[in-house]
């Protein structure tokens, strides 16, 4: 009797042990997913500076015309590359499922907060302030830690409430001093803290929508949801058509685009993935480690001026993101055998 007692015990420690080491796994590829979207989020922007280097776009006339052109092509592009893959891996059916179900209708308010608004703001950000927008912008972490909290009852904690502080702390830094050549740098900022506020609401949707939705689907029409709102109703309404027309027939450029809607649309895929695996708060903090990525391109590959104030301030959120993701001194602690 005592034996079977024992054995039942041996049993149960086994599997509770094999749950424990699942969820560590679970976690660890969502941190991972996390810290790859910050990448290709960075190489995205670093691209699409690049793309507004070159005419048409570098010659546009007015403050939107040039980013939304850019952004719609962007995230169309990039969405019917994600659609090739999607009808690759038998998923395509999948997209008017996603739609039909209460989750996925949920989504679409987040398509169009991170899409046409968000990314919208965050290019025009990108034309006025330069690779100052980046760093700005990444406060969504701050954001979307607080909508999680509000929204979706995730714990907000000692920890990570102070590393959302310091990434609002390196964005003011970031904000002290205006560099020259850029006489609305205060709106580019503005639009990026407004990219910033949106991607947070986006994050918090995608981490309740993608928790019940396969991530690959869901982003695929996250792009071309963007990109067909962006190109059938903005560009027109802003009066950009010609300057579309011109991109168009603008090789060089169309193909920036594409390589750049690839790279958000992965960075897209592993956001939402992670969020749905490890929470918005810890998601997003990991995502914006694109900060870091876009402002070191720029500063290497495309003279981006380098000042005090943007490597302190991007050095301070980069801690923050780190410090809402871990806790630092469990680095110095021994594992326990």
């Amino acid at each position: 009797m005592g034996q079977n007692v024992s054995s039942v015990n041996q049993v149960g420690i086994g599997a509770q042990q094999k749950m424990m080491e699942m969820t560590k796994k679970f976690r660890s590829e969502g941190i991972r997913s996390g810290a790859v979207s910050g990448l290709f989020y960075g190489l995205y922007s670093f691209v699409i500076m690049i793309a507004q280097g070159y005419d048409p776009v570098k010659s546009a006339v007015g403050i939107l015309a040039a980013p939304f052109v850019t952004g719609a092509l962007n995230d169309f592009l990039g969405g019917c590359v994600l659609l090739l893959n999607v009808i690759r891996t038998g998923k395509f059916h999948e997209l008017g499922r996603t739609l039909a179900t209460k989750p996925g209708k949920i989504m679409l308010l987040g398509y169009v907060l991170g899409g046409p608004v968000a990314n919208g703001a965050y290019l025009v950000g990108l034309y006025l302030a330069g690779a100052f927008a980046i760093p700005i912008s990444a406060t969504t972490a701050a954001f979307g830690a607080i909508f999680a909290a509000i929204f979706l009852k995730q714990k907000l904690d000692k920890r990570v409430m102070g590393g959302m502080l310091l990434c609002v702390i390196g964005a003011i830094i970031i904000n002290l001093v205006k560099p020259d050549g850029a006489p609305n740098f205060t709106l580019g900022i503005i639009l990026a803290v407004l990219a910033a506020v949106c991607w947070g609401l986006e994050g918090t949707i995608s981490s309740f929508g993608g928790a019940m939705l396969d991530s690959e689907v869901t982003v695929t029409l996250r792009q071309l949801v963007s990109g067909l709102i962006q190109m059938l109703i903005i560009v027109p309404l802003i009066g950009a058509t010609d300057l579309f027309a011109g991109v168009l027939a603008s090789p060089w450029v169309l193909f920036l685009l594409l390589i750049s809607g690839v790279l958000a649309g992965f960075s897209y895929t592993e956001w939402y993935r992670s969020n749905a695996m490890v929470g918005t708060a810890v998601g997003m903090s990991l995502n914006i480690t694109y900060a870091f990525w876009g402002v070191l391109l720029s500063i290497l590959f495309l003279n981006q001026p380098l000042t005090a104030t943007i490597v302190i301030g991007s050095i301070v959120i980069i801690a923050g993101a780190i410090l809402v993701t871990t806790n630092p001194l469990d680095l110095f602690r021994k594992k326990e055998v």
